[in-house]
């Protein structure tokens, strides 16, 4: 007689999440080939200068993020450890996205007109996509990992890490303080609901996990591994994002493109990339 195989929740979650991972990478590559990067059918509740960001929003979904989540669903069906690698890197990406373009439109404003509303779902799959794989990532890797961090090269890491973050914050805080000032500011009378969602998240969301980041590296860096590549994923993710809309908004001609701000999100990009591979190398087993 074949003997039953016990039931293992761990295979079960593992093909489940990849499954989670392979849809939400048909979502992203089916609302890019629909919007304006490729088809343009569909419209958007906004000014007509937000779609060159939303043509990089689009292309950095199509061509970076689903490709790593497809990547990583194929590393966890066949069992390799690249596989929860590769997705920790997108869910706080996705949240940040599902979320912005759910409800981040002008959708009172009576010289607007779209259809977003009809992917209403689509954003909604990814968002629920994006928790799954979060909690299961999170899961994933060992709950103590002991680093070799050198305090050091940490301290020029922190230190710069914290100029250009500041410098980030500072500058979204000069944008509502001038609004407070003067009733405007850029971009500020074209779409009101952008600007206070980009501010909102990033002031309330994007900041604060940067400088999580760090507390935790230096007070809880044993522990704290699986929430630092979350963290990471998340900072790359965005890094790559708003670097391509400042480069569209440039080559587009768009008058709201700043080029000031894009060096400082470029800055933002190589200290992401450094303080990721830092973390891997620091938390990286030592060869025998």
């Amino acid at each position: 007689m074949k003997r039953i195989q016990p039931y293992n929740p761990e295979n079960f979650e593992r093909i489940f999440i990849a499954v989670i991972a392979l849809i939400c990478a048909g979502l992203l590559i089916y609302l890019g080939i629909e919007g304006p990067l490729i088809k343009g059918n569909i419209v958007y509740r906004t000014h007509p200068t937000v779609y060159n960001q939303l043509i990089a929003q689009d292309a950095v979904n199509t061509f970076v993020i689903a490709p790593i989540l497809i990547l990583g669903a194929w590393g966890l069906l066949q069992r390799k450890r690249f596989g929860k690698y590769l997705l920790v890197l997108t869910p706080l990406f996705l949240l940040y996205y599902a979320i912005s373009y759910g409800v981040g439109w002008e959708w009172m404003a009576p010289d607007y007109q779209g259809n977003n509303q009809l992917y209403f779902f689509h954003y909604l799959g990814v968002l629920i996509s994006a928790l799954l794989i979060m909690f299961y990532t999170l899961d994933a890797f060992p709950l103590r990992m002991k680093p070799r961090i050198k305090k050091k090269p940490l301290i020029i890491y922190s230190a710069i890490f914290t100029i250009f973050t500041s410098l980030f914050a500072m500058m979204w805080m000069k944008d509502i303080f001038t609004l407070f000032a003067t009733g405007t500011t850029g971009g500020y009378d074209i779409s009101p609901a952008a600007f206070w969602l980009v501010r909102f998240l990033d002031l309330g969301f994007s900041v604060p996990l940067a400088f999580i980041s760090l507390y935790l590296l230096w007070l809880r860096p044993q522990s704290s591994f699986p929430v630092q590549m979350l963290l990471y994923g998340f900072f790359l993710s965005m890094s790559v994002v708003v670097n391509a809309m400042g480069l569209v908004m440039y080559l587009n001609n768009d008058p709201f493109a700043d080029l000031k701000g894009n060096l400082v999100f470029l800055v933002l990009l190589l200290i992401s990339i450094t303080g990721y591979v830092f973390i891997l190398k620091a938390y990286k087993k030592p060869k025998r």
